[in-house]
């Protein structure tokens, strides 16, 4: 079972070319923080604008870099199922441990389709699979119904719930059963998520908090419920400043203060507005990180 703290890492860009130096560091931080795995290669690293090279080279490297220290969770979703496929079978061969794949975007299939999608990529590779469940991204969002089905499938073994629907969540847990990782694709919902039976979170602050969102979690599952929450509400206002603008732009721009990369963005995303990366400033300030 995938449970923890996993993060959604950045990918560094330095004059147009990935960043491998930056992105090294970031994964020393990870293991240093405690997390459970990375995920190269999604939303919040730009996967969209990466090179299908860029993008096949980086999960190799991410595979070398943490040597079995923890978790690779490679992000190999597309709107189109052969390249997903061939994305997945790329993240395999390179010692992944394991696949998350994002709903069809744009095209707006079916739950038949949606269904038949998901089925094709499990069924072309044997590593686990965890699907991404994001309607606010994919214009369509993975029923609860279909979703159980899919969990019948052998290697689809966990679902990013990013629906901001707590019903649906806890259908989800009643329906696919207590061995189906549910992990928050939310970072203000992962501690509302655990306390209905979710297993952790695929996150976007822990860029930058690894450590505290690994403790929070850890909390609740030691029955600390009340440290847990104290971390929740402290590092909520953390969280809501990473959504200020597009995700990855804010987190981004934060491990950029902090001097951790340089804060590029392949457009069409653009560097932070300055209102905004004032609120960003002073949300990191408030929370002690120094930059």
């Amino acid at each position: 079972m995938f449970q923890g703290s996993y993060v959604a890492l950045v990918t560094p860009f330095r004059n147009g070319i990935v960043d491998e130096d930056a992105f090294a560091k970031l994964i020393e931080l990870q293991i240093e923080g405690g997390t459970d795995g990375v995920i190269p290669c999604g939303t919040t690293g730009e996967s969209c604008t990466l090179s299908h090279e860029e993008h096949e080279k980086l999960i190799a490297l991410t595979v070398k870099l943490v040597r079995g220290r923890m978790k690779v969770i490679a992000g190999t979703g597309s709107n189109n199922t052969a390249e997903a496929i061939r994305l997945s079978q790329s993240a395999e061969k390179s010692g992944a441990d394991a696949c998350l794949v994002i709903n069809p975007y744009y095209n707006k299939p079916t739950q038949k389709g949606l269904y038949e999608h998901f089925k094709a990529v499990s069924g072309s590779i044997k590593i686990p699979v965890i699907l991404y469940n994001i309607p606010s991204r994919t214009a369509v969002n993975l029923a609860t119904s279909t979703l159980s089905e899919l969990a019948k499938i052998s290697n689809i073994v966990g679902v990013k719930e990013a629906s901001g629907d707590l019903s649906q969540m806890s259908e989800v847990a009643v329906a696919c059963g207590s061995k189906f990782s549910i992990l928050s694709g939310d970072d203000a919902l992962t501690l509302p998520l655990l306390s209905i039976g979710g297993h952790g979170v695929i996150s976007v602050v822990a860029n930058i908090i690894p450590r505290d969102v690994k403790q929070m979690i850890e909390a609740f599952k030691t029955g600390n419920t009340v440290r847990a929450m104290e971390l929740h509400q402290k590092m909520f206002p953390l969280v809501k400043a990473m959504f200020v603008e597009t995700n990855p732009i804010p987190v981004k721009t934060a491990l950029g203060m902090m001097g951790l990369l340089t804060p590029e963005f392949r457009l069409p995303l653009t560097e932070m507005e300055a209102p905004n990366k004032e609120k960003l400033r002073q949300a990191m300030i408030s929370y002690g990180i120094r930059i």
